[in-house]
């Protein structure tokens, strides 16, 4: 395993178009960072195929509004025969601001494929 990144896997501003009415950013939006983010880490640790098996404990804990900036720091927890769990933090700095603020979390479970879309070892 790989040590932690020192730079988020992503990082974007948050547009209008992301947004309900309320102005606040879909949380269809984050899972899809989320599962972005988990695709970035997972090929970080080793260069496969990887598709999304499980998303779990996802917690939002703060709304994400239009021209907030928000990273995604990615942490691999395990690493299987042919699976990676993958734990996301993600986090919001408002405009005009220096502060960030954990916005949402989740973990994520990565399985490695190969071109008949069948599990292959991760490492070896």
């Amino acid at each position: 395993m790989k040590a932690p990144s020192k730079e988020p896997a992503i990082r974007l501003v948050m547009l209008p178009k992301y947004t309900n009415p309320d102005g606040d950013i879909f949380g269809g939006v984050i899972l899809s960072m989320i599962d972005e983010a988990a695709a970035v880490e997972a090929q970080r640790q080793a260069h496969h195929r990887y598709v999304t098996v499980c998303m779990d404990s996802i917690q939002f804990h703060h709304p994400v509004r239009v021209g907030d900036v928000v990273s995604l720091w990615c942490e691999t927890l395990t690493i299987g025969r042919s699976s990676l769990k993958i734990h996301i933090d993600v986090f919001a700095r408002p405009r005009w601001s220096d502060d960030e603020i954990k916005v949402t979390e989740a973990t994520v479970t990565m399985v490695a494929i190969n071109e008949q879309r069948k599990a292959v070892p991760v490492l070896g």
